[in-house]
């Protein structure tokens, strides 16, 4: 008998949407002002959802160079490092799915824009059925509006609706900012997050990223 995290992986984006994103409409359209420019007037922006297989390369560009351009230096300096090669085949992944914020075509001449993303995928991570998130990105003049935890929230709604056990992701050490971010969301340290290593020569080498989750259930 397939799991539930099976089932859920075999639903088309429409039905996934049906089934664990009821919240969400095909796009949802809300107006958002960001403290990095205060003066301006709220722009309007949409959340859809969609799968790595089926991203347009045009919308798969814009996500990619979002991380490339907010995370490839944390990456490399971390002992995951970066992989271009790697990072693009995972964010292609079967089960892999995205919540995109884009601009409206009112706003950005030309059409709509990827302004953030939020991936996640439903799997296993040490026995547990999970919901993890793989990445979560916003251009800097939305960082601190509020799109960050409208995205967590839509994630997190996603695994309670599937009836996982908790939501997972990992963060850099050294990205203060994202850590205090995910505490006030209620993300605590998880079990399974790696804990210094004591080298041959004695030295400890502490981990340059944390696993981090909530429970949902």
């Amino acid at each position: 008998m397939p799991s539930i995290i099976e089932t859920a992986n075999a639903l088309s984006i429409p039905s996934f949407r049906t089934n664990f994103l009821p919240s969400l409409s095909s796009t949802y359209a809300f107006h958002v002002s960001s403290p990095a420019a205060p003066t301006l007037p709220p722009h309007r922006y949409t959340i859809s959802l969609d799968s790595g297989p089926n991203l347009s390369a045009r919308d798969f560009l814009f996500c990619y160079e979002l991380v490339r351009s907010t995370s490839s230096a944390a990456y490399q300096a971390s002992s995951i490092g970066w992989l271009p090669g790697k990072k693009r085949n995972e964010m292609r992944l079967a089960d892999m799915r995205y919540l995109l914020v884009k601009s409206t075509a009112e706003d950005i001449a030309g059409g709509e824009e990827v302004e953030g993303f939020l991936s996640f995928m439903l799997t296993y991570e040490d026995g547990f059925e999970v919901i993890y998130c793989y990445e979560i990105h916003l251009k800097p003049l939305l960082r601190g509006s509020g799109l960050g935890k409208q995205l967590i929230g839509l994630m997190e709604e996603v695994g309670q609706k599937v009836g996982v056990a908790k939501a997972m992701l990992t963060v850099f050490v050294e990205n203060e900012g994202a850590l205090r971010f995910y505490e006030k969301l209620g993300y605590e340290e998880d079990e399974f997050s790696p804990g210094p290593r004591k080298l041959r020569n004695g030295v400890v080498k502490n981990p340059t990223y944390i696993i981090l989750s909530k429970i949902l259930t």
